[in-house]
């Protein structure tokens, strides 16, 4: 049997080695473009001419730098090289002969891209990762109604001029409807980009790995590097990539910068993939977490407060803490500890006739959980949350206790019983970090590589990355290392299980 998951305080952060950016000069004159592309992201408050269009329209000022454009929903958008001294606080003769080069120069639509020299770096695991080649294309998925609905006004004013001075040329796109972006990256002709970035929340985000995972081509398809740019309300996944930067919490327009900075630079990191079963026979992937409960009524019923951006969270956890409720299930995991010392089941018949990674610690749902699983006794829960990443939202650092080593997720489960003020007090403390502080013995915290949850009642629904799903019976495993994300973190978390990951197969670039 294993022991039993233990409450956990955060480790504190460590202040020394946190990177700082360089903040502008009084003058106003933008940086070179070379000393963009390796700027470090700013501090809270602190932000560079980069971020700002003054009071001109944000794509003509990008224009007249050099800067990508974007034209209408699917236009395209090419940089400029210019010399390294050239700045966007230059004359205006300067300005228009960039502007008149870029215009000499355009790369038509479906044309092969000429990738640059890549230099390979060294990932945790001694293998070799590839950074985003320089110049490098990528294809822009843009959500205009994510958020507060300022997506692509964000997009002009604080993303085109960074990428136009790190030599990354766009074509963007603007989805239309639900499920779109999961419909054209199925049938996307992935060798035309370097990476897909995807600028809205974390359901956008979730869109695009299903459609990846749903191309006859899966395998190599899901390889295709990905950028998250938060322009949602909750924008985890983005936040998450900050953190692990070593960066300082921010939000809003300072974490966009952020994460197009880290854009900028290149780095790719693997991220461990969520595969998802559920009773009715549905397969699905996250990229962030699975919640049932207290959080998941939050999230999905703050679907009408959208407008406020992430201050809509706060005021559902409010109207739902009024209305506090129970939900009824059993709760089954495999920990970590357990994985180390015990051999997976070999996978059922139907796993192995499935598209997508086989999990093979998971058995059928009308099966019981194998003997060396740890069923939790209670039956009556506030909240269950399966978490991949250190934040839940931009100011939701949910997971303070450091990153799970690959292929290994945060479990944390609430039981029933827990005070309205508590509770409260829990996700307040959340912010920062210091709810695994407060001792409430009613909050419980393992790590975990797989679980199964079975809803007894219809009371409550499931949110994946944020996204609606039915309330049944679903039982999750981690695959580590499954896909490349663009990140500025330096060391990967070591496997736990000797599996194949994206950096230990060919370079993604190669492939696609």
């Amino acid at each position: 049997m294993a022991s039993a998951p233990t409450r956990l305080r955060p480790r504190e952060a460590a202040a020394g080695g946190r990177a700082r950016a360089q903040l502008l000069r009084d003058s106003g004159a933008a940086p070179t473009s070379a000393a963009r592309g390796a700027a470090e992201p700013v501090p809270r408050g602190a932000r560079g001419d980069s971020g700002r269009s003054g009071a001109q329209d944000p794509a003509t000022a990008g224009n007249d730098a050099g800067a990508p454009t974007a034209p209408a929903p699917g236009g395209e958008g090419e940089t400029h090289s210019r010399h390294q001294d050239a700045r966007l606080g230059s004359t205006d003769k300067e300005l228009k002969a960039g502007a008149a080069a870029a215009d000499s120069a355009p790369t038509a639509p479906g044309t092969p891209w000429q990738r640059g020299p890549r230099v390979a770096v060294m990932d945790a695991a001694g293998g070799s990762r590839n950074p985003l080649p320089r110049p490098c294309r990528v294809l822009v998925l843009l959500n205009p109604r994510g958020g507060k609905g300022k997506a692509l006004q964000l997009f002009r004013s604080h993303v085109q001029p960074l990428l136009a001075q790190a030599d990354v040329s766009f074509t963007l796109t603007l989805t239309e409807r639900r499920n779109h972006a999961r419909e054209l990256v199925r049938a996307e002709d992935l060798r035309r980009w370097d990476a897909l970035v995807v600028m809205s929340g974390d359901g956008l985000m979730h869109e695009v790995v299903n459609g990846l995972m749903e191309r006859p081509d899966w395998e190599t398809a899901i390889q295709k590097p990905l950028c998250s740019l938060p322009a949602g309300s909750g924008n985890a996944l983005a936040a998450s990539v900050n953190h692990y930067a070593g960066y300082e919490q921010v939000t809003n327009e300072d974490l966009l910068t952020n994460c197009t900075r880290l854009l900028c630079r290149r780095l790719l990191e693997p991220m461990d993939l969520l595969s998802l079963q559920t009773a009715s026979g549905q397969r699905l992937f996250s990229v962030l977490s699975l919640a049932w409960g207290f959080i998941a009524d939050v999230d999905l019923e703050s679907e009408k407060f959208r407008r406020l951006g992430e201050m809509r969270f706060t005021l559902g956890t409010f109207l739902r803490l009024a209305a506090l409720r129970t939900y009824q299930g059993s709760l089954a995991y495999l920990p970590v500890e357990t994985v180390v010392s015990k051999m997976p089941p070999c996978p059922a018949r139907d796993q192995q006739a499935q598209q997508g990674p086989v999990d093979a610690h998971l058995v059928p749902l009308e099966e019981a959980v194998p003997s060396h699983w740890t069923v939790v006794p209670e039956q009556d829960f506030v909240l269950v949350l399966a978490l991949l990443h250190s934040h839940l939202g931009s100011e939701m650092f949910a997971a303070p206790m450091g990153r799970c080593a690959a292929g290994a997720m945060h479990l944390f489960y609430v039981r029933a019983g827990v005070s309205r003020a508590t509770l409260l007090r829990l996700f307040l403390a959340m912010e920062k970090g210091r709810h695994m502080a407060c001792d409430c013995p009613h909050l419980v915290y393992v790590p975990v590589v797989a679980f199964r949850l079975e809803p007894k009642d219809r009371k409550g629904v499931f949110a994946v990355d944020g996204e609606l799903m039915i309330s049944e019976a679903v039982q999750g495993q981690v695959h580590p290392n499954y896909f490349w994300m663009v990140s500025g973190c330096r060391e990967s978390p070591p496997s736990l299980e000797p599996q194949a990951s994206p950096s230990q197969r060919p370079p993604p670039a190669e492939h696609l």
